[in-house]
């Protein structure tokens, strides 16, 4: 007799995400076991689960057809931006070439369901972006962010792996920046720091997802099994300025006119390598979604607003790890 329940697999799984979503998984009922890959060990324990030690640019079907795995959850993804033109084009290729690799194992172990966690920013920072932004608004990532271009290439090869695959449903979430007590990413990193720079008359809307909130939301689209692409991001914005003073950051505040050759000039030597162009656009003009779609899709409700996440984030035990002004 066949046994009931769904197997889910889920890569990069001990990164922030991946132990959250975890944690979460471990709590649903009529999940019959967890797989998890990743190159690091797991930093909690995790009851019924096979996990493994192992890079998924590598091949992983047979793992998942040892474990029966129907669902896989694709989290792995190198957010690093590369100090230089054949870094970035290195990790580029890097990421492209593991999302194929985990969709071919997909295939060939007959995973059902493949669930692929992108990023707001794939939309691009324009002054011509709707507000709200809706889940079928065109792609337009800057080149200068090679983090968001890359998921936006992940996405293009997930729309071909669609269309070669119909039996297996394909889920895309577009999350904005993901929060909490703890939260220790490349956007925290690289987005709050002791200096942010803003552009004079600019203080825009931001949006934040609480970790636990992403977490029931991805647990949702396995129970169910919705296919499609969905913003997410928590209730309520929380605006620039007001941001900047909840996490005790200074702002300093140029116009454009400084501020764009201000940052070129400190990337071109090198005084930091974090502040962009493309992160002053994003100031400029940020990327606010509309998450209409994904509540009738789910019915969810959202149990953090964006100010009770960043408000949970700052009041952790976070500390700012380089003094770089920007």
């Amino acid at each position: 007799m066949a046994q009931q329940g769904k197997v889910v697999a889920v890569t990069g799984a001990s990164g922030y995400v991946g132990t959250k979503l975890l944690a979460r998984l471990e709590q649903e009922s009529g999940l019959r076991k967890l797989v998890a890959f990743d190159v690091n060990p797991l930093p909690l324990p995790v009851h019924n689960i096979a996990f493994y030690r192992k890079n998924v640019s590598e091949p992983i079907e047979d793992e998942l057809n040892d474990q029966g795995a129907t669902t896989l959850v694709h989290l792995a993804f190198n957010a690093r931006r590369g100090a230089n033109r054949r870094e970035v084009a290195a990790i580029h290729e890097e990421n492209l070439e593991t999302l194929r690799s985990v969709m071919a194992s997909c295939a060939s172990a007959r995973v059902t369901h493949l669930i692929y966690l992108s990023s707001h920013t794939v939309y691009g920072a324009h002054s011509d972006n709707p507000v709200p932004i809706s889940d079928d608004a065109p792609m337009r990532p800057s080149l200068d962010f090679p983090y968001a271009y890359d998921k936006h290439q992940c996405e293009l090869l997930l729309e071909e792996f669609a269309q070669a695959q119909e039996e297996v449903k394909i889920t895309v979430l577009r999350s904005c920046t993901v929060l909490g007590h703890g939260a220790d990413t490349w956007a925290t990193r690289s987005f709050f720091r002791p200096w942010l720079l803003g552009v004079l008359d600019y203080d825009p809307p931001m949006q934040f997802v609480y970790d636990d909130d992403l977490a029931r939301v991805i647990a949702i689209m396995i129970q169910q099994e919705i296919p499609g692409t969905f913003n997410v991001a928590g209730d309520g914005v929380v605006h620039y300025r007001e941001m900047a003073k909840i996490i005790k950051s200074k702002l300093i505040n140029l116009p454009p006119f400084v501020a764009y050759p201000l940052v070129r000039l400190c990337w071109g030597l090198r005084l930091q390598r974090e502040a962009s162009s493309n992160g002053l656009d994003q100031v400029r003009w940020p990327i606010v979604m509309s998450t209409g779609k994904l509540h009738k899709a789910t019915g969810y409700r959202f149990w953090h607003t964006a100010l009770e996440s960043l408000t949970a984030f700052a009041n952790s035990a976070y500390l700012y790890k380089d003094p770089s002004p920007f």
